[in-house]
């Protein structure tokens, strides 16, 4: 029995996997895949039929109850049922009307062998989506609504009723009201007369093979820019069409007059689904009319049967546009799938509605595809010369020059990262002292984080302390912006459980480079492997925070280590470093495998990736333009960014994630070079020698780790070639795209990508890693992952570096691991020596701070001048120059300014000449000057805002004169001797007459900073920047 139950599962097995391979592919995947689609198809037609019951159970019971002539309908969001009780005699011509403009025709002459007054019950169905078949093949109904028709008799069974092939069942299916139609693709036709390829027409192709044994229409629209040409169409199937004088080898042809354009100025033309069947491709030309052509076939009453002849190349006078789409009647069958036969797609289809034609009465939906414009090579090579796409060009050109440029920046910051590691002997190490701490500094990554100072310490623990003992390496710098620098330090025991190390510097490394930013210390017992935390997260300078250069770091806790700040700013770093591709070749982390190089590779491939999705997606914007869609958005500088271009930016970054994230691993897995192996780790050879199990039991549990996919060492070419190759097409179908776009719209393409580009490198994924960050402090506090430093503290025991990679420099005269322990000077300021060093430093800081703003003033003023003086109109002088003669008065005799030598002179032109030329006034025919509201007497300028008068007044004071007589007396203007109290009109202390605000406000002294005005240097002195405003506002009555 156990062997018969094995055979049966056996058998039960090979059953199920022959039932769901395909093919010859018995894969896992493959079986599990098609399990699935099985038995949601079975689902499927579970709910199918129970839907057909239930309308069936409800047809019964509804029809029953209907007189001849009623009818009934139900309206829902997933169904539409129309049922109507009629004489078979009542037929004929017979429109049933259902949502959304769908309708149901019936022939006009409707014969029928049925006896005529028999009742009937007509039942319409609509869904609002089409069915899915049960093949894998596409039939394109995803746009479509479904009708179903059926005719009932008196016991509400279906009735077949065909009708002859003259007289055809017409459906008006509608498709979905949302779809986006595609805008017209341009032909740049005019640019093709100078070719030499002698083309007697303008060829398209287009290609209508059907992988799924459906018939198609097709559908053709032309769209001239100069509406007043015609145009000859040919067409041919599976092969180009040739018409001249000697050779007619063309399947059809029209004439495209202007009397045939639609209202949307198109012209179309329909090929129906009889015609398409059983070819692949569809080629038809367009040639231009000349005038005598149209004045014989396009204004000629009568009917044309052969098509103007011309073996002369075209010659396009204007540009036109193309739209081709595609669309099918289809009805489902028994096995619930797509089929076309015996229907025909009529002339009426359109973008919103299909019109079928039918012998019978099923249920039927459409098709409707729109094809994408193909490339036309004949312009792209014609017009590929540098001078009309200078855009294009030069932006392929700058950017593969600034890839040039980071490749060599991030060769050379490759080879300044392996200074930045490795593992330094302390050379104050005694070589009697064999138990061994390895020290991990991390040093901040905020500008002038490093330091050239000379840094000591000393280290705490339970039972001893250590000397004062120095970091320092004689072939390297050490405590640079962004490292991490390794020590060994060695002690004549065991330290105990560590408690806290003092760390200062001696602030000589001049300038900037004194200070030192310290993120945190990480001691490693090299016995134990116990790994204690030490946090700073501090300055040790003298011009920043407290101004201390020495700390006292406790060991840290857990709390410390789980601390949210702590933890947010170490993976925030990390996360931009490491997850932000570009910023990265700025700020890589130096122990990471993946360089710079590699970085700069991958995103300038994925940069020229995202550009061709980008411009192949810009046709979709123009698309939302064209259909009147109100683009909302804003500007910065030149450049406008719209909400449809951040969506086609964000649809960019998805498509290019699958990419993105395959480059990059597929980098990041390459093992190295066998040949360029060095030999392992020093600081491992370190821990063998002092404690060789230790070593030996983390190689056995490296063992058992599960080791990850890598790829050999040479696949370094691969994906270089790769990056190279996705680079090169990218390239060619960009420039392909922007040669058809024409420089002008290749223009608007590079602003929108150029918004775009920003807004996801400067917004989206910066807070993509912020969000991560600060999800992962709240909710992952795992302190002890610190990817930075996985390098060293890693108990992996193999690690392989390049040749040209010092990993970790040796002292070759050491005979042992460790060197003899020098005499360690205390180098440490006092308090008053940190107090003379902290006021030197700020006095330098400021009197940098100082020099750069000056340098930055004169760089705008710089800038400034530029733009002012390159912007200078020639007719500047020339409005200046009538503007000053006009205000002045200086043409005429009388009242003129320039020659004013008493105040009352002054006020005579101010009120006889200046105010009345503030306002324009009649007509030399005097008449009123209409619509001259705001102009000035010459009637051709227009004063923004208004004319104001500030007069500064004198003190008086009473003097004695040479008589002995008591006066008042008025000194020359000056600062000192400026009046400033308010008045009353008349220059009174008090008045009772009453006057208008503004004139009382003209008498009330106004400040410099109420008038928002300046000090003014005039030809006779200085003069305040405050005084007595007066506004010319209002009628020229009043002001005069």
């Amino acid at each position: 029995m156990h062997l018969l139950g094995t055979v049966f599962q056996h058998l039960r097995f090979d059953c199920t996997r022959d039932l769901f391979a395909d093919g010859n592919d018995f894969s896992p995947e493959t079986i599990a895949k098609n399990r699935d689609i099985y038995y949601q198809k079975q689902i499927a037609d579970i709910i199918i039929n129970q839907t057909t019951e239930t309308i069936s159970l409800l047809t019964s019971a509804l029809h029953i109850n209907l007189n001849i002539g009623q009818s009934l309908t139900i309206n829902t969001s997933s169904i539409f049922l129309s049922l109507e009780t009629i004489s078979i005699e009542s037929l004929s011509n017979k429109i049933i009307q259902q949502i959304g403009n769908a309708q149901i025709h019936f022939p006009s002459n409707f014969n029928s062998t049925i006896n005529h007054n028999q009742i009937v019950s007509l039942r319409s169905i609509m869904r609002p989506l089409a069915s899915a078949d049960e093949s894998q093949l596409k039939s394109h109904t995803n746009l479509s609504t479904s009708i179903s028709f059926s005719i009932l008799d008196q016991t509400g069974n279906k009735m077949s009723v065909p009708v002859t092939s003259n007289h055809l069942y017409e459906f008006i299916i509608p498709h979905d009201p949302n779809v986006i139609i595609p805008s017209m693709a341009l032909q740049n036709v005019t640019s093709l007369n100078s070719t030499p390829f002698h083309l007697l027409f303008n060829l398209h192709y287009i290609n209508i093979t059907q992988s799924n044994n459906l018939t198609i229409s097709l559908h053709i629209e032309i769209q001239p820019l100069n509406i007043s040409l015609a145009y000859l169409f040919i067409y041919k199937f599976d092969s180009s069409p040739q018409l001249n004088s000697s050779i007619n080898q063309i399947a059809g042809w029209s004439l495209f007059c202007p009397t045939n354009l639609t209202n949307d100025n198109l012209y179309t033309y329909f090929i129906d689904n009889q015609l398409t069947v059983n070819h692949q491709s569809f080629i038809f030309g367009l040639r231009e009319l000349n005038s005598t052509e149209i004045d014989d076939f396009c204004s000629s009453q009568s009917s044309i049967n052969n098509p103007p002849i011309s073996d002369r190349p075209f010659n396009f006078t204007s540009n036109y546009q193309v739209r081709t789409y595609i669309s099918g009647c289809y009805y489902f069958d028994s096995d619930n799938n797509w089929q076309s036969d015996g229907l025909l797609v009529g002339s009426l289809t359109n973008h919103m509605q299909t019109q079928c034609l039918s012998t019978n009465i099923a249920t039927f939906a459409s098709a409707l595809l729109f094809l994408p414009s193909p490339i036309n090579w004949n312009y792209v090579f014609a017009n590929a010369d540098f001078i009309k796409n200078k855009t294009i060009y030069l932006t392929i050109i700058c950017i593969s020059c600034l890839y040039i440029l980071l490749v060599i920046y991030a060769r050379y910051k490759d080879k300044k990262d392996i200074e930045k590691l490795g593992v330094t002997i302390l050379p104050d190490n005694y070589k009697k002292d064999q138990y061994a701490y390895e020290i991990l500094v991390f040093t901040g990554h905020r500008k002038d984080a490093g330091t050239k100072s000379k840094v000591q310490f000393t280290v705490t623990g339970e039972h001893e302390q250590t000397k004062v003992r120095t970091f320092s390496d004689p072939k390297r710098k050490i405590f640079q912006r962004d490292s991490i620098d390794a020590f060994i330090m060695t002690v004549p025991k065991s330290l105990g459980s560590l408690n806290y190390i003092h760390i200062w510097h001696d602030n000589t490394g001049g300038g900037s480079s004194s200070s030192w930013f310290l993120k945190y210390i990480i001691v490693c017992d090299l016995q134990t492997l116990e790994k204690s935390y030490f946090i700073c997260q501090q300055w040790l300078a003298v011009e920043e925070d407290d101004g201390r250069i020495d700390r006292v770091l406790p060991i840290a806790g857990e709390f410390q280590k789980h601390e949210f700040s702590y933890l947010l700013s170490k993976r925030v770093y990390h996360n931009i470093s490491e997850g932000h591709l570009w910023f990265s070749i700025l700020a890589r982390p130096p122990s990471f495998e993946f360089t710079r190089v590699q970085r700069c590779t991958s995103c300038f491939t994925l940069l020229f990736i995202s550009m061709l999705l980008n411009i192949l997606y810009y046709d979709q914007l123009a698309t939302v333009k064209l259909l009147g869609t109100n683009a909302t958005g804003f500007s910065i500088g030149p450049f406008y960014i719209t909400l449809e271009q951040i969506e086609i930016g964000f649809v960019v970054e998805l498509l290019t994630l699958i990419p993105s994230l395959f480059l990059v691993a597929f980098f990041r897995r390459i093992r190295l070079r066998p040949s360029h192996q060095q030999q392992v780790h020093s600081l491992y050879q370190s821990r063998f020698k002092i404690k060789p199990h230790a070593t030996l039991n983390t190689m056995v549990k490296d063992d058992k780790r599960k080791s990850k996919l890598t790829f050999p060492w040479w696949c370094i070419f691969i994906a270089y070639s790769l990056s190279f190759l996705l680079a090169a097409v990218s390239i060619f179908f960009i420039t392909v795209r922007g040669i058809e776009f024409g420089d002008l719209e290749t223009q608007k393409w590079l602003t929108s990508l150029i918004s775009s580009f920003f807004s996801s490198i400067l917004l989206i994924q910066p807070m993509k890693i912020l969000l991560i960050s600060v999800l992962c402090a709240c909710f992952v506090r795992n302190s002890d992952v610190d990817k930075e430093a996985a390098e060293y503290l890693d108990d992996n025991f193999n690690i392989n570096l390049n040749n040209d990679e010092e990993y970790l420099h040796f002292i070759e005269y050491y005979n042992s691991p460790f060197s003899h322990r020098h005499y360690t000077n205390i180098s440490r300021l006092d308090k008053s020596e940190l107090v003379l060093v902290r006021y030197q430093r700020l006095q330098e800081m400021k009197m940098w701070k100082i020099i750069r703003e000056i340098l930055i003033y004169l760089c705008f003023l710089c800038v400034l001048n530029i733009f002012v003086y390159s912007n200078t109109n020639s007719n500047g002088f020339d409005q200046t120059n009538h503007l000053r003669k006009f205000l002045l008065n200086s043409r005429q005799i009388n009242q003129d300014y320039t020659k004013i030598s008493t105040i009352n002179e002054y006020w005579n032109w101010l009120e006889n000449s200046f105010v009345s030329n503030i306002h324009a006034q009649q007509w030399y025919n005097g008449n009123l000057p209409r619509n001259l509201n705001g102009f000035i007497n010459d009637k051709t300028n227009r004063m923004i805002g208004w004319a104001i008068i500030r007069q500064l007044r004198i003190k008086s004071h009473p003097c004695q004169t040479k008589q002995n007589l008591f006066s008042i007396c008025e000194d020359d203007y000056s600062f000192s001797n400026e009046e400033k109290h308010s008045f009353e009109p008349g220059w009174s202390n008090q008045t009772t007459q009453v006057y208008s605000s503004s004139i009382q406000q003209a008498f009330k002294y106004q400040t410099g900073n109420q008038l928002d005005s300046y000090v003014y240097l005039g030809k006779f002195g200085r003069y305040s920047s405050g005084g007595y405003v007066y506004e010319f506002r209002g009628r020229l009555i009043d002001l005069q």
